[in-house]
C-alpha cells in the first residue's frame, strides 16, 4: 500500500513536470494530499469488483493494475495510451481490469455504477461497485437520484465522497447548509459514515467493511472523507481563494506522512526499505516517461487510428 501511495505521489509530480514543459495535452488535475482515499479504497475491493474512477483518482487506477506509462501517454495524448490518444487525463476504463471510464459530468457515474451493481445482482455475481464523488458533486441530481435507486434496491454500491472543501473556488460553507455530507445516507435509509480521509487504515477498514456489508446483500453505503485539495481545482488554477493559514494546517495531516509514521514507529517498515521503494519507483517511473515521450501521437483519419474503437466495431 505504501509503493502505491508513493507511486501515486510521484506520477503526480511527474505529470506537473510535463504539464509545464508544454507535453500534457488538456488539463492536469492533481490529487496532491487526497492519494489515501485513492489506494486505500481501491485496496478494499476484490478483484471481480468494479470501480468507477474521478479525474483524481489515479492511484484507484494504478491499484488496479494500471502502469504509470499508461497514465503518461493518456495525458500526453499518445496513441499507445488506454484511449489512443482519443482523450486526456483519465477519461479511460478497461472492463477487464474490473475499471468504469470517468464521465467528464459530475455524479454521472453513480447511476452508471448503480446499474452495474444492479446487472451483478440480477446475474447472482459476487461483485461490488464503488465510485467517487466531491463535495461538490453531491449537489446535483445524478447523486440523488443514483443514490436512491441503489437504496431502493438494495444495490452493492459503495460511494466515497472526497469532501475536499472545495468545489472549484467555493468552500462547503457556500455550498450547503448542512456540511456533514454523510447525512444524505439516513435520508435514503442507507449506511453512512464520515470519517477521517488522510488516515489510510481508517479509509482502507471502514471502505472494506462497506463492502463487506453490501457483498452480503446489506445495501449500499455512503462513505465521506474528509481531506483537503492541496493544489488549486487544475494545474492553471492557482488557487488564491484558499487562505494560506488552512493550507497550513492541511499540510501537517499529510496521508502519506503518517503512514510512513505508523510503518517505522510499529517496525513494519525501515529506513532501508522505504529507500528501497523509492529508488524502485524513480527507476520505473523513469523508463515509462521515457517510454511515453517516445511513443507516437495517433495517425489522423482516414488512413489512421482516429475511428476504430469510438463506435462498436
Amino acid at each position: 500500500m505504501y509503493y502505491f501511495l508513493r507511486l501515486n505521489r510521484s506520477v503526480d509530480e511527474r505529470l506537473g513536470n510535463l504539464y509545464r514543459q508544454g507535453k500534457v495535452v488538456g488539463g492536469l488535475y492533481s490529487s496532491l494530499g487526497q492519494e489515501g482515499i485513492s489506494v486505500a479504497t481501491a485496496y478494499a475491493l476484490e478483484k471481480q469488483d468494479v470501480l468507477g474512477p474521478m479525474i483524481r483518482n489515479l492511484g484507484a487506477t494504478l491499484v488496479r493494475g494500471f502502469k504509470p506509462r499508461d497514465l503518461f501517454c493518456q495525458y500526453m495524448a499518445r496513441s499507445s495510451g488506454p484511449s489512443g490518444g482519443r482523450d486526456c487525463n483519465l477519461h479511460f476504463g478497461d472492463l477487464n481490469r474490473g475499471v468504469m471510464a470517468c464521465i467528464s459530468m459530475l455524479g454521472a457515474l453513480i447511476p452508471v455504477m448503480a446499474g452495474i451493481a444492479l446487472s451483478s445482482t440480477l446475474r447472482g455475481e459476487d461483485r461490488v461497485a464503488l465510485t467517487y464523488i466531491g463535495d461538490g458533486g453531491t449537489r446535483v441530481g445524478d447523486f440523488h437520484e443514483g443514490l436512491n435507486f441503489a437504496a431502493v434496491k438494495d444495490l452493492p454500491l459503495v460511494v466515497i465522497v472526497e469532501n475536499n472543501q472545495f468545489a472549484y473556488s467555493t468552500p462547503v460553507t457556500s455550498q450547503m447548509k448542512n456540511t456533514r455530507i454523510s447525512d444524505f445516507a439516513q435520508a435514503y435509509g442507507i449506511f453512512g459514515t464520515t470519517i477521517d480521509g488522510n488516515d489510510v487504515l481508517e479509509v482502507y477498514n471502514t471502505t472494506r467493511a462497506a463492502v463487506a456489508r453490501a457483498r452480503q446483500g446489506a445495501g449500499p453505503a455512503l462513505i465521506e472523507c474528509n481531506t483537503f485539495r492541496m493544489r488549486g481545482h487544475a494545474e492553471h488554477d492557482d488557487a488564491k481563494y484558499v487562505p494560506p493559514e488552512l493550507l497550513e494546517f492541511w499540510k501537517k495531516k499529510d496521508p502519506i506522512l503518517r503512514f510512513e509514521r505508523y510503518l517505522f514507529n510499529n517496525g513494519i517498515m525501515t529506513q532501508a526499505e522505504q529507500q528501497t521503494i523509492i529508488d524502485r519507483i524513480t527507476r520505473e517511473l523513469d523508463a515509462d516517461v521515457a517510454f511515453a515521450e517516445s511513443s507516437p501521437l495517433p495517425v489522423p483519419a482516414p488512413c489512421g487510428t482516429a475511428l476504430p474503437g469510438v463506435y462498436a466495431d
